[in-house]
């Protein structure tokens, strides 16, 4: 996966997640919950000020913002850095999951410099057991982290082994 790939596949993620977004914003009063499965998923317009399952999720809290962001802009540079590592050592099955994480964390990163906090919709729920509500770009980055810990755990044909598929290059 070449640079304009992995920047393209980026902005499609963000782009979905921004549009998801708006939609549910216009469409779904704050607050406000909508089955969309009976008794499995709900469309739902929450916000978030923290990070994955409200954790920090503390209103008003500026140096919660000012560190989310700072955590955010630093991980968005990790992954560009591990992205360009890659394309040099020839491993480009990583790049996917490079590539939904950056997606992801840039589009929690509008919602959160462009309004202060994250919008979340998708909301699971099985009986008495809920899943926090989430968004597109938790999806893509929960997706992508996923992706690169198989990658590194359990390494495919094509990355570090040879034509015969059991040696690895030296």
């Amino acid at each position: 996966m070449g640079y304009p790939l992995f920047i393209l596949g980026s902005a499609a993620i963000v782009a979905l997640d921004q549009v998801t977004k708006w939609v549910v914003v216009k469409s779904v009063p704050l607050y406000e919950s909508f089955p969309i499965i009976d008794g499995v998923l709900s469309l739902c317009h929450v916000r978030n000020r923290g990070i994955a399952f409200g954790f920090l999720n503390r209103a008003g809290s500026q140096v919660t913002f000012y560190l989310l962001t700072f955590v955010t802009l630093a991980a968005v540079a990790l992954v560009v850095f591990w992205f360009s590592r890659l394309k040099a050592e020839g491993k480009g099955g990583t790049a996917l999951g490079l590539c939904l994480i950056l997606g992801g964390a840039v589009g929690n990163l509008i919602d959160r410099i462009r309004i202060g906090e994250v919008v979340d919709f998708l909301d699971f729920h099985l009986g008495a057991y809920h899943w926090p509500a989430f968004n597109v770009a938790d999806s893509a980055i929960t997706v992508g982290t996923l992706w690169l810990a198989l990658k590194i755990l359990f390494p495919g044909r094509g990355e570090g082994q040879g034509a015969a598929g059991g040696e690895r290059k030296g």
